[in-house]
């Protein structure tokens, strides 16, 4: 008997050993019946690592930190959304066309849709990196009103103008009445978990507050918002979503996103990950 040819999937980024995607990943493909393995690279190069994607015949690649946004002059497409949001984390290899896709928008809205209406509520996005680009679009596409709310007033004053919408400084966040909060920056991430980029007390004003990290899966944010009254929305679900996204644009399947879920927050609780990476970038 001929055993069928193994299928490679990969992780481009830099640094990649705290990364729970191989977990997550690994776990979903065998319980499909697809005979896989998805193997973190940490890339020096990434115009390097993208040749290797067709000399190697790498089937799906996971992009994280920091090639999201260069990988993309490498690329043969660019489908539209990731073309908005500027940055690229899944990349499709048919027959050497290299696509690239978004996500993480995906992980976001999906993760929002279970808990909400998002038509038509008012969102402050805290933080103007990548991942708040990628909530900015969901956002809007669902038909939500985002406010941007960033440390740095240059950056937070440039994103909001690209986007079309409000931003405020960091220090006047008290003054914005909208019904959810989406934390997109790193603070409260393992080690630092002590850590909220937002007062306790200005949280009672949310009905719903979400944080992207998944380590700690319930982060000082999400455990003063709960004591708020809030209704809290965790990183790991959107972390599962946007995984799960890709596993369909490689396989064109409906991978097990509860058993991704489970394998994740098990390896979590195990290696109680105090010194490891929590963001939701890979």
């Amino acid at each position: 008997m001929i055993e069928p040819q193994l299928e490679i999937f990969a992780l481009f980024g830099n640094p990649v050993a705290h990364s729970l995607s191989p977990v997550m990943h690994n776990a979903a493909l065998g319980k499909m019946n697809i005979h896989g393995r998805y193997i973190p690279f940490r890339v020096e190069s990434i115009e390097d690592a993208v040749r290797g994607i067709r000399g190697l015949d790498i089937r799906g690649v996971s992009v994280t930190i920091p090639f999201k946004t260069a990988v993309m002059e490498y690329l043969d497409e660019i489908d539209d959304e990731a073309l908005e949001i500027g940055a690229v984390n899944t990349i499709v290899n048919e027959g050497g066309r290299l696509t690239g896709h978004n996500t993480d928008w995906q992980g976001i809205i999906i993760t929002l849709g279970k808990a909400m209406e998002i038509k038509g509520k008012t969102f402050v996005v805290l933080g103007a990196g990548g991942t708040a680009r990628a909530a900015l679009f969901g956002i809007l596409r669902g038909g939500g009103r985002p406010v941007i709310v960033n440390r740095t007033r240059e950056k937070g004053e440039q994103l909001a103008k690209e986007w079309g919408c409000p931003f405020y400084p960091l220090e006047e966040r008290g003054k914005i009445a909208a019904e959810v909060l989406i934390n997109t920056t790193s603070v409260g991430m393992a080690p630092d978990t002590g850590m909220s980029p937002i007062p306790p007390e200005l949280l009672t004003s949310y009905r719903w507050v979400m944080d992207v990290i998944y380590n700690p899966v319930k982060t000082k944010l999400l455990r003063d918002a709960e004591d708020s009254g809030c209704i809290t929305l965790s990183g790991l679900d959107m972390f599962v979503h946007q995984g799960a996204e890709q596993l369909k644009l490689w396989t064109g399947q409906e991978p097990p996103r509860d058993l991704m879920r489970q394998v994740v927050q098990e390896r979590l609780i195990a290696k109680d990950r105090g010194s490891g990476a929590g963001y939701i970038d890979k």
